[in-house]
C-alpha cells in the first residue's frame, strides 16, 4: 500500500469527526503478512527520520501525536516501533495519568500546555484512560 492510500484511509479532515466506531479495531490496513508489514514499517521509519530532520532544522513548526486508549491497548508498543530511528533529542513522550498533588490545584489542561513540544520537536502524548483516571480528571469547579 502506498503512503498516500494509507493517509487517505486514516486522515481526519480538519474540523471533521474521527468516527472511530465506523472503523474495525482489528483492521490490518491491507497488510495481512507480518513480514510485508515489517518491511514497510522500516521504509516508513526512514522517511519519518528524514522528515524529522527537516522539522528540527526549520524550527518553525512542531508535531503533536496523541495516542489515547485503555491500559494495555498497545500505545507503548506503537511508540517504540514507529519512532525507532528518530533522534531522541527532538522527540519527547509524556504519559498522563490521574492528576495528583499540586496538579489538582491547577486548571486541568495546565499540564497539557506545559508538555506541548517546542518548535522543531515531535511530542507524543500517551493518554491512558482507565476508569480511575477518567473519574479523577475533572475540570475545576468555577468559583
Amino acid at each position: 500500500m502506498k503512503t498516500a492510500e494509507l493517509v487517505a484511509q486514516l486522515r481526519v479532515a480538519p474540523g471533521g469527526a474521527a468516527r472511530l466506531t465506523k472503523h474495525d479495531p482489528g483492521d490490518r490496513l491491507g497488510w495481512n503478512d507480518k513480514q510485508a508489514g515489517s518491511t514497510r514499517l522500516a521504509e516508513l521509519a526512514a522517511e519519518l527520520a528524514r522528515f524529522h530532520n527537516r522539522l528540527w532544522a526549520e524550527a518553525r513548526r512542531s508535531l503533536l501525536l496523541v495516542l489515547q486508549g485503555l491500559d494495555a491497548s498497545g500505545k507503548d508498543g506503537t511508540i517504540s516501533h514507529v519512532f525507532t530511528g528518530l533522534n531522541p533529542q527532538g522527540c519527547t513522550v509524556h504519559s498522563f495519568k490521574a492528576p495528583v498533588g499540586p496538579e489538582l490545584a491547577h486548571d486541568y489542561l495546565s499540564r497539557i500546555h506545559a508538555a506541548c513540544p517546542a518548535r522543531g520537536e515531535i511530542g507524543i502524548f500517551n493518554r491512558s484512560h482507565s476508569g480511575r483516571s477518567i473519574r479523577n480528571c475533572r475540570p475545576p469547579i468555577p468559583g
